[in-house]
Order: C-alpha cells, then structure tokens, then sequence
C-alpha cells in the first residue's frame, strides 16, 4: 500500500527577517496540495532586541550561546512573536495552523548539550525518540498544519535553544515510516550552485555518488556541507526526497534534488 505524503518545509531567517519575503512565501505554501509541517528559524529580531537591552549576543560557527537571559529573549521572539506572525498569516491564506514550541503537547523533547570545548548553555540536542510521531500525525489528519519554532524541552521543566535544520531533519526521519516524506529547506539562493557566484548555475540532481564526487572537486563546500550532510543523513534514513532551493521558488524546477540513487 502505497504511504500518504506529506512535506516539510523549513525556512530560515532570511525570509523570517522580511516582512514581504515572509508573506509571499507563506501565499505559496498555503497552494500546496496534502498534509504539511513548517519549520521555522529565528531570525535576528532577538539579537536585535538583545542590543536595545545592552546584551551582546554571542555566536561561535554561527551557533548562538544560549544563557538564561539570553534563553528569555530567544523564546519570546521564536516561540512567541515569530511563531505567531506565521500562523496568524497562514490563517489569512486559509490554512488552519497551529504553533507549538516542542514543550506543547511533548511535540519535541531533547536534552541540555554536553559541555566540551564549548559550553553553548541552554541549547537542545535531540535524539531518534525525540519527536512525538502520534501527535503529528493527529493533528495532520485534522487537517491541521503544525508551525514548529525551534524551541524544545527536556522534559523537566527546562525550555531549550535548538537548530532549526536539526529539527526538520528529525521530524522528517520520524515520520519516514508512516508517510512519504518531502523535506524542502528554504533559503536565500535556488539550490545547490555549481558557481557560488552565479545564482542560475543550479546542480538539478545530486545523489550520493554525484555528491561524493562535489566534494572532492570543491564545488560543495563550506556552509553547504553541513546542509548536504543533514540532507543525505535524513534520506538515509528513510525520507524520500530533499529539496534545497529559494523560499520563493517552492513548486518550481528552478531547485536541487537530493536522492540516494
């Protein structure tokens, strides 16, 4: 019996950041036929707000250190103001959505990352069992399309910082066994370039053999790596199709495919 489909979309915070990118990208999303999840990054609303309250946020490898006043912030913007905005959009466009930080219903509960060379405090790793399947998959056949902020807990009461890629690429991996899984990762350039600095130079197609070979020839490199790295984990494990290319661009042939074979 063939599995129902379903599509996961994760956009960053360069489009989270524009007002008018974010509304057309949402217009185009709610066009999408079946059952889908959206993923959101933060933006820079909080590091933003971080500076009007004399706070200098702090970001190794482009990963926020997460303390307690900074954990404050991160949750106000992310879970609170950014969320809504989403959701209160899609509702115009006529999906009905419900945001949820991964505390609401147990929707993602991870644990505080290990201390080693650097101590990134309240931020969320997560594990195989940290999506909560059965409630996602209630909501998808109520026809409601969940808006997950890159919040979680961990179970004890404690609110945690953690990547947004990461949490699509989970969510994607948990639900490959029930459903046929589409995870879009949306962001600022159309796809995977050939020429970083020719934005029409889009690779169509990359499965693993074609990938191994880009990455010894240099063409993918850099902050593309860990993208493609996340990418091929998840098809590896199940999901059946990613795609990487513009926010505004979903539907279209202008983007890269990612298969294994």
């Amino acid at each position: 019996m063939n599995k129902q489909e379903v599509t996961i979309y994760k956009i960053g915070g360069g489009i989270i950041d524009d007002a008018a990118e974010l509304t057309k990208f949402l217009a185009l999303l709610a066009q999408v036929a079946g059952p889908k999840i959206l993923v959101h990054g933060g933006g820079k609303g909080a590091s933003t707000m971080m500076r009007e309250l004399g706070m200098e946020p702090q970001l190794i490898n482009g990963r926020r250190i997460t303390d307690a006043a900074t954990l404050d912030i991160v949750t106000m913007f992310y879970a609170g103001k950014t969320n809504k905005q989403v959701v209160a959009e899609l509702q115009k466009q006529g999906i009905n959505a419900l945001g949820l930080s991964g505390a609401d219903g147990n929707i993602i509960r991870g644990h505080k990352r290990p201390v080693k060379d650097i101590d990134y405090g309240f931020v969320g790793d997560l594990t195989p069992a940290s999506v909560n399947v059965t409630l996602l998959q209630t909501l998808l056949a109520a026809n409601i399309t969940p808006v997950l902020c890159p919040i979680i807990h961990d179970g004890q009461g404690q609110l945690l910082n953690t990547n947004a890629d990461t949490i699509a690429s989970a969510v994607a991996v948990a639900l490959a066994a029930e459903y046929e899984v589409t995870l879009h990762y949306c962001f600022e350039k159309n796809g995977v370039l050939r020429d970083v600095t020719d934005d029409n130079s889009v690779i169509p197609e990359i499965n693993s053999r074609t990938y191994a070979e880009l990455k010894q020839q240099g063409i993918i490199a850099d902050g593309m790596l860990p993208k493609l790295e996340n990418a091929f984990s998840a098809l590896n494990q199940g999901v059946a199709k990613v795609i990487i290319g513009h926010a505004l661009n979903i539907g279209s042939d202008l983007r890269t495919l990612l298969c294994l074979n």
